[in-house]
């Protein structure tokens, strides 16, 4: 059977969605089923590490949302028809779908943050793919949801029928993330930077209002006020919306000198910076999976995160937990984990069994079978 891979709004494999992607390319069997890849030209490279004896087709040459979003309504089905496609995967469905296929189809929904929460906080889709989106995903014909958290979303938002959503969760990359030896030594260096520690560590976009980056910083203040603690406040990632409404905060923060903005992170770097932290928090108002919490985990860092969407279905009794909205509560839970050891080395060792229930391999196994059984029908 021959199986095609829409890789548009993967990110080139750099973003949480890319990663997903990535790490399934990588698991493809040599034999069987035949794999093509299609997308922007610009990303025809983007995947050669992890399928580079897979052929990539260019398309949509005409760069942007809007015109991406008419590709897949009015040009996908003849592209999809003249390849002679026995099924197509969407792994990034929650943003970028054909209003109709030639062929089966499976979809991979990340989350539904373009209808979460009000205008100004949810993630911007453009208006042609936000009024087309949910009726495009019920005509999926098996829809892969990464938690149930996300799945119930499908049915309560864009109603979905339930029996045709599976939950199949990310992994985590257990050579990759794993604990380091703890030295002494009061600087992390990873080129190009230099962190002092102790530092808390928040990996996520800088995109405000949802990864609730105004709060954490409010919080830290409270926590340092609390402890007078050394600690600095290290935020990886790349600017996204309102980036400049949270570096405006951290600006006029009594503790702005401890508090560190590195941009974009790269991704073979990050487990070297989760090893150097004294522990993470994750205090976002939404999210579809939240891998940050399994690679901090993972790497033997404790976590504290907030008790929204789909973080505790994640982190389960492996972490603790706090009202997103509070910063007296999230402030409580960064005093406990450097006053109380006891509860430090608990949340660690917790963490630890909790990151061992994710794994890649499953992922990859349980996806391509549902691929290879709707090719078949």
């Amino acid at each position: 059977m021959k199986i095609g891979i829409d890789t548009f709004d993967c990110d080139g494999g750099k973003s949480g969605v890319g990663v997903y992607l990535m790490q399934l390319l990588k698991r493809i069997p040599p034999s069987g089923d035949r794999y093509e890849l299609f997308g922007w030209d610009y990303d025809r490279y983007s995947f050669s590490d992890a399928a580079g004896d897979l052929e990539f087709i260019p398309q949509c040459f005409v760069n942007g949302r809007t015109a991406n979003s008419l590709w897949h309504l009015f040009r996908y089905p003849k592209f999809a028809s003249s390849r002679g496609y026995n099924a197509c995967f969407f792994p990034s469905a929650h943003r970028r779908l054909p209003g109709s296929s030639p062929c089966p189809t499976i979809g991979t929904v990340h989350d539904m943050a373009a209808y979460w929460g009000t205008r100004q906080t949810r993630e911007h889709l453009g208006a042609v793919l936000r009024m087309v989106l949910p009726n495009s995903l019920r005509k999926l014909d098996r829809i892969i949801a990464v938690s149930s958290w996300v799945k119930q979303e499908l049915v309560d938002v864009a109603r979905v029928k339930e029996a045709k959503v599976e939950v199949i969760p990310n992994g985590i990359d257990l050579d990759a993330f794993y604990p380091r030896p703890r030295n002494e030594e009061s600087v992390v260096l990873i080129q190009p930077f230099s962190f002092r520690r102790p530092y808390i560590l928040y990996v996520s976009r800088i995109d405000y209002p949802v990864k609730n980056h105004i709060r954490l910083i409010e919080a830290f203040g409270i926590f340092k006020e609390r402890t007078r603690h050394p600690h600095r406040l290290v935020l990886a990632g790349s600017d996204r919306n309102g980036a400049d409404k949270v570096k405006a905060a951290a600006a006029k923060s009594k503790y702005r000198n401890d508090i560190f903005f590195t941009g974009h992170f790269p991704s073979k770097n990050l487990p070297e910076l989760y090893s150097g932290a004294d522990f993470a928090v994750f205090p976002s108002m939404y999210e579809g999976f939240g891998m940050g919490v399994l690679e901090a985990m993972a790497s033997g860092v404790p976590v504290a995160c907030a008790r929204a969407a789909s973080l505790p279905e994640v982190a389960d009794h492996a972490a603790l937990y706090f009202d997103p909205a509070d910063a007296e509560d999230m402030a409580d839970r960064m005093v406990t984990l450097t006053t109380k050891r006891d509860i430090y080395r608990e949340c660690r060792a917790l963490g630890l069994q909790q990151a061992q229930n994710f794994s890649w391999d499953r992922c990859a196994e349980r996806t391509l079978k549902l691929i290879h059984e709707t090719a078949g029908r």
